[in-house]
């Protein structure tokens, strides 16, 4: 797809993965359509992609994700703005990292579960109607490793990106014949403000080695060029596909290594109570 005059809805568009991506398409000459809580931080990237000088044009839609009537709004507002919807980001999400019995249930486990999975699903059920009548567009899902391996202490954000690969997968197979490709993204580690949101608290030194580390710069370009040329899954870096086919095909030694290395280490004081 030529990106230039496009309309791009990216949300999350405020920070990180999403503001980067945003910025891109801005680069490509798309009409991009900013939606996030934080308006405050949209209207200084609209006008950052306003004056990129390629042609592009940015729209600003405060919307929290977990609320219906939001993602209404910024579907609504789009089309009356430009007329069509061409490219859906579904980039916002969040995480929040502990033991499953330490996680508040509405703070930390519904909230999750609102914005990762039901923002996803509702956000492209309301935008589909015009791409089937339009025969033609392109849904970006931003998944996570999390999406394809369960790790301890991400019960919940596991869940919630398993959901969105199970639906994506489905979705694939309903649009298509209308033109529409869905493609999913599966970033390893990313520099953005996810961990100083996430409540991560650890002991050992687990954590992404800083060869695999990407940033959002990297993972935005990514999504630019799914759109160009979608394609089903797509696991950046590529290294990390090494972790997929263990998992898959031989999850009792990734099982027996994370509970050795990770899960025992991290909870010694609590299995040495009595």
């Amino acid at each position: 797809m030529d990106i230039k005059g496009k309309v791009v809805i990216v949300t999350g568009a405020s920070s990180g993965i999403g503001e980067a991506a945003a910025r891109e398409f801005g680069r490509e000459g798309a009409l991009v359509v900013l939606a996030a809580r934080r308006v405050d931080k949209l209207e200084s990237l609209a006008q950052e992609i306003k004056s990129l000088g390629t042609g592009a044009s940015a729209l600003v839609v405060q919307a929290d994700l977990s609320k219906l009537e939001d993602i209404q709004k910024l579907v609504t507002q789009t089309i009356e703005r430009f007329g069509r919807i061409d490219v859906l980001v579904n980039n916002a999400g969040f995480g929040r990292l502990d033991w499953l019995e330490n996680l508040d249930p509405v703070k930390d486990i519904q909230a999750q579960i609102d914005v990762n999975v039901m923002g996803v699903i509702q956000t492209t059920r309301q935008v589909l109607p015009l791409m089937i009548r339009q025969r033609s567009g392109s849904i970006i899902n931003m998944c996570s490793m999390a999406g394809l391996v369960g790790t301890p202490t991400y019960t919940i954000y596991a869940a919630s990106k398993h959901a969105v690969h199970g639906f994506s997968e489905a979705l694939r197979r309903e649009v298509k014949p209308w033109g529409i490709d869905i493609s999913l993204i599966y970033p390893g580690g990313v520099v953005t403000e996810f961990g100083q949101h996430a409540g991560i608290k650890r002991k050992t030194k687990a954590t992404t080695p800083k060869f695999m580390l990407l940033t959002a710069e990297q993972v935005g370009k990514a999504v630019v060029k799914l759109v160009r040329r979608p394609r089903r899954m797509w696991v950046i870096p590529w290294l990390w596909s090494v972790t997929v086919f263990l998992n898959r095909f031989l999850p009792g030694l990734v099982d027996a290594t994370t509970i050795k290395n990770f899960t025992i280490p991290e909870r010694a004081d609590e299995l040495a109570e009595k």
